[in-house]
């Protein structure tokens, strides 16, 4: 009788510290798993956006860009995440019927909404920097490129973003900008008269290097109207209209020589304007018409007025993007403008490092005890038992 109660208290005692045991090594696992994961799942992405409209003379694009929170030395590192060119002519058109502008910035203003995220909205900066044809605009009467301006901020002012203003900027900013945005993704013609061609290369070649007055030099060397050109070492990255007027001729190999290039440009030229037209059937005649004069401005201001040779010319490359970023003047502003905006502390794990080790440590030790006591049950019962009598 005494024999059968103890087998009872046995059986019932094994069966209490079995499901204790098989409870805790669950318990166990499940918090060795919850501290694994949390500590090393993937950080949420922690990015900044921006936004630069780029109203030049003849169109406007809209361009987003995103960089790390944290930043890198301070600079936010850009990346260009799309490109929308705005429906119809550059905004400096739009002087004698402003009314039509907000629409007119609709579809790519909304597009920003699309891609970038809700919760980014109110922070994401926008900024418009109007080229040639504004500066242009601006010159004929200031008052009607200041309304035109205006009516601009009223209407991006209207969008959920934090826009920063308009401005026309300078073609030396234009210029710099350019030169931010190649020198960091490696590492327009200003609108000078109405001409009537008449296909002769050698004729227009004499009439732009009229434009350069190479007379007067107070420096060591110049390029020209005075202005201090240093010595033509390293790359060179052309791009925006330089890129476009050339991709079109085809003349963007680097395996091209000036000499080829300068006779392929006499070529197109003598080119009857009929054959042309039929040649390239899907390009608009008014860019159509551009393209001799434009080609033939870019080697004169290139080999006459910066001075480049046949030699230096292998060092120059026709740029369109780089890394999937347009090459331009519009990221070197964002890279600017970045810098002002303060970099924000880097998204760290859940726990510190001695926290999440003690805890691996501890439910570690936990599990392994569970494990010993267990084979003891199974193994070695008559010790187990002998020792809790």
């Amino acid at each position: 009788m005494e024999d059968t109660k103890e087998s009872n208290v046995k059986t019932f005692c094994s069966k209490n510290i079995l499901a204790i045991l098989g409870f805790s090594s669950i318990i166990a696992v499940i918090a060795l798993l919850a501290v694994g994961l949390t500590q090393n799942k993937a950080l949420p992405e922690n990015v900044k956006y921006g936004i630069v409209l780029d109203a030049g003379s003849s169109h406007t694009s809209l361009y987003i860009y995103k960089w790390p929170a944290e930043k890198e030395n301070d600079t936010g590192v850009v990346h260009q995440v799309e490109e929308c060119r705005v429906k119809g002519p550059g905004i400096s058109k739009f002087v004698q019927k402003v009314n039509e502008i907000g629409i007119y910035l609709t579809d790519c203003m909304e597009r920003a909404r699309e891609v970038i995220p809700r919760s980014q909205h109110q922070e994401t900066p926008v900024y418009l920097g109007a080229t040639a044809g504004m500066r242009l605009l601006r010159m004929e009467s200031e008052e009607l490129a200041d309304r035109v301006l205006d009516v601009v901020e009223r209407s991006l002012s209207n969008y959920p973003f934090d826009f920063q203003g308009a401005r026309i900027i300078t073609g030396q900013e234009e210029g710099a900008y350019g030169w931010i945005t190649i020198n960091y993704l490696l590492g327009k013609f200003s609108q000078q008269f109405e001409i009537q061609g008449i296909g002769n290369y050698q004729q227009c070649h004499q009439s732009i290097l009229e434009l350069f007055n190479t007379s007067y030099c107070p420096y060591s060397q110049c390029a020209f109207n005075g202005i201090f050109l240093p010595p033509l070492q390293g790359d060179f990255g052309a791009f925006s209209a330089f890129y476009f007027v050339m991709k079109f001729l085809n003349l963007t190999s680097e395996k091209v020589s000036q000499e080829k290039v300068t006779e392929m440009m006499k070529k197109f030229c003598a080119q009857p304007w009929e054959e042309i037209k039929t040649s390239y059937a899907g390009v608009k005649e008014k860019y159509l018409s551009e393209y001799c004069f434009s080609g033939t401005y870019i080697l004169s201001l290139l080999l006459q007025g910066y001075h480049f040779t046949a030699d230096s010319w292998e060092h120059i490359h026709f740029i369109g993007k780089i890394q999937g970023s347009d090459a331009g003047w519009t990221l070197g502003y964002m890279l600017n403008l970045t810098n002002m905006i303060p970099a924000e502390q880097p998204l760290s794990t859940p726990l510190s490092h001695s926290t999440y080790v003690f805890l691996m440590v501890l439910f570690s030790l936990v599990l392994f005890t569970v494990a010993i006591i267990g084979l003891l049950i199974f193994h070695k019962p008559s010790y187990f038992w002998k020792d809790m009598v």
